[in-house]
């Protein structure tokens, strides 16, 4: 493992994400419960994790994160939406292990050689739901277009997620993929996104663990770049206050503190902002 970047590409940070899940599982007072996270993360994740922990004493963010999206999840679900379509799934397991009805169909999309994996590591288990697994490269919205073409129908509302994907992204992709999601089978769209604030802090701390893996997507126009696309936030959560209400900043820093510190998220700037935003059509 030396002999090579620790995170050789942005399929790596799943491993990240998937060892914080795991030690956030481990935790007495757990946010959420993830028996498969070890086994996702790995020796590779585990240790990427900890070289992490040592640069960065704020990557409790990817749990807070998890969090966000795991309950905009269960109300979009519990509001009617029979589909879950996680683009960039990565090592994502909310199919094992969120409460789910038993018919809704979940949709992970990534790229082969990682969908190939996560299949193998999962093998024999059994997920909640009706769970397909497709390759597919999320950055070619031509290919995104013509997959949910196959699986959308009149009957289908549909939640779109994409947890720590966008921030890797070019704007052009973006737009593209925001385009791909305007039909009315796609109900909303769940997603977290980041400025150039957070990417300089990340960059500063991280002693240059992401270098393969290089944030591109920083909008200093924050939630407005959805707007003008098209979407309206019908939520919003600043990441490091979601992190406060849960007791998960370290050190511990007031909710209503971290409240009053936070950007205009419509208008941010460079200032450091990062959010998870549900977005549906205007």
């Amino acid at each position: 493992m030396s002999s090579q970047p620790l995170v050789s590409n942005v399929s790596d940070t799943a491993r990240w994400v998937a060892a914080h899940r795991a030690m956030e599982s481990a935790r007495p007072d757990a946010l959420f419960r993830d028996p498969l996270a070890e086994r996702l993360a790995g020796e590779r994740g585990r240790v990427i994790a900890e070289v992490a922990g040592q640069a960065m004493a704020d990557d409790w963010f990817l749990v807070a994160r998890t969090k966000l999206i795991d309950d905009q999840v269960a109300e979009a679900v519990a509001g009617g939406c029979n589909l879950v379509l996680n683009l960039g799934a990565g090592l994502d397991a909310r199919p094992y292990r969120m409460e789910l009805p038993a018919d809704l169909v979940w949709i992970e999309a990534d790229l082969p050689d990682l969908v190939a994996e996560k299949s193998a590591l999962l093998a024999g288990e059994t997920p909640r739901c009706r769970l397909v697994r497709t390759a597919l490269d999320v950055t070619d919205s031509a290919a995104v277009t013509t997959y949910l073409d196959s699986v959308l129908t009149d009957a289908t509302r549909a939640l779109v997620i994409s947890e720590g994907l966008v921030m890797y992204l070019e704007e052009a992709d973006v737009v593209a993929l925001s385009a791909a999601l305007t039909g009315p089978e796609i109900a909303a769209w769940c997603l977290d996104f980041s400025t150039a604030g957070v990417a300089r802090l990340m960059t500063d701390r991280n002693e240059g663990l992401l270098q393969r893996a290089p944030w591109t997507f920083l909008p200093a126009n924050g939630v407005t770049f959805f707007e003008e696309l098209g979407w309206n936030a019908s939520y919003l959560e600043s990441i490091v206050v979601g992190a406060a209400r849960f007791n998960r900043l370290s050190p511990p820093v007031p909710a209503e503190v971290v409240a009053a510190q936070q950007p205009d998220p419509w208008a941010p700037g460079e200032q450091p902002y990062s959010g998870v935003v549900r977005l549906t059509h205007q």
